[in-house]
C-alpha cells in the first residue's frame, strides 16, 4: 500500500512539474490558471488531467481541438513515478523520502527546463542551496567522509549537526567552485564559453543536497553521460562540436542518480581499489 501511495503521489507531482517546466521560464504564475490546451487554450477538465491515463485514454490529443500532445507529458509524470518509488526502496516513507523527492523533483524540473531553454532558473537553484543546507542540519545527516576528514587532523567530539552542516557546504562550495575553475580554464584555452553559470549554481545546489563526496560523483557521473550523448548525437545525430550542450540536464540526472546509487558506487569502489588483505 505504501509503495502505490508512492507511486500515484509521483505521478501526481510529475504532473504539476510539465506546468512547472511550461511557465517558469516564460515567468508566468504556476497556479493560475488552471491546467489548458498550449493549442486552443481551453481548460482541460479534471477528469482529462488524470497522470498517463488521460493521455493513453485521449491517445495523446486535445480532447477540444485535437491537437497532439507530446508524449513528455506522461514520460515526466512516469519518470518522477519512478524516482519516488526508488526513493521509497532508499528510505522508506520517511521525512527524507518526502525531502528528497521534492528535491528530485526540482532536478527533473531543471533539467527538461535547461534541455528546451538552456537556462537553469535560479528562483530554483539558489532557494535550493540554503533549503539543502537546512535539510541536512536538520537532519543532521551522517559524513563519513567529514568525519575522516575531521579525525584525520585530530579534531574530535565535533557534534553531529556540524559535521552535516561542513558535509552540507563542502559540497556546494568546493565542488561548484571546481566545476567553476574548469569552465574558466577551458573557456580561456579554447576562448568560447564553455560553461553558463548556471550550471555552476545547479552544483552547488545538488552540492548542498548530497554533501562530498557524493557531489564529485555526480560532476563524474555527468561528465560520462555527456560525453556518452555527445557523441552519439554528433556521429547519428549531425550534431557539431559548436553545439550548445545541456549540461546542467546532465547534471540534474547526474545527482538523482548519485542521490540514488551514489553511496553503494562508491563502497564498491573503494572495495575495487583498496581490497581487503
Amino acid at each position: 500500500m505504501e509503495l502505490l501511495v508512492c507511486l500515484l503521489l509521483g505521478l501526481v507531482i510529475g504532473s504539476f512539474l510539465n506546468v512547472c517546466i511550461a511557465r517558469i521560464p516564460l515567468e508566468e504564475s504556476i497556479v493560475l490558471p488552471g491546467s489548458h490546451c498550449p493549442k486552443c487554450q481551453k481548460p482541460i477538465a479534471a477528469y482529462d488531467n488524470v497522470p498517463v491515463l488521460s493521455y493513453l485514454v485521449l491517445g495523446g490529443r486535445c480532447r477540444n481541438c485535437k491537437a497532439s500532445i507530446s508524449a513528455r507529458y506522461p514520460a515526466v509524470e512516469l519518470l518522477t513515478g519512478a524516482v519516488s518509488v526508488l526513493l521509497y526502496f532508499k528510505f522508506g516513507l520517511s521525512v527524507e523520502w518526502g525531502i528528497f523527492l521534492v528535491f528530485s523533483a526540482a532536478l527533473i524540473t531543471l533539467a527538461f527546463i535547461d534541455l528546451d531553454h538552456r537556462i537553469l532558473p535560479f528562483v530554483i537553484t539558489v532557494n535550493g542551496i540554503w533549503l539543502g543546507i537546512v535539510v541536512n542540519v536538520s537532519l543532521a545527516r551522517p559524513s563519513s567522509f567529514i568525519s575522516s576528514l575531521l579525525n584525520y587532523f585530530g579534531i574530535a567530539g565535533v557534534q553531529p549537526r556540524w559535521i552535516a552542516l561542513l558535509a552540507s557546504l563542502a559540497g556546494a562550495l568546493v565542488c561548484a567552485g571546481f566545476l567553476w575553475l574548469v569552465a574558466e580554464v577551458v573557456s580561456r584555452v579554447l576562448g568560447v564559453e564553455a560553461m553558463g553559470f548556471g550550471d555552476v549554481v545547479i552544483m552547488a545546489m545538488i552540492g548542498a543536497f548530497l554533501g562530498m563526496p557524493l557531489t564529485l560523483l555526480t560532476i563524474l557521473l555527468a561528465s560520462v553521460l555527456g560525453s556518452l550523448v555527445g557523441g552519439v548525437l554528433m556521429i547519428f545525430g549531425g550534431k557539431e562540436r559548436s553545439y550548445e550542450w545541456p549540461f546542467g540536464t546532465f547534471l540534474a540526472f547526474a545527482g538523482i542518480a548519485a542521490l540514488l546509487y551514489g553511496d553503494s558506487l562508491i563502497q564498491w569502489y573503494m572495495r575495487y581499489m583498496f581490497p581487503a588483505s
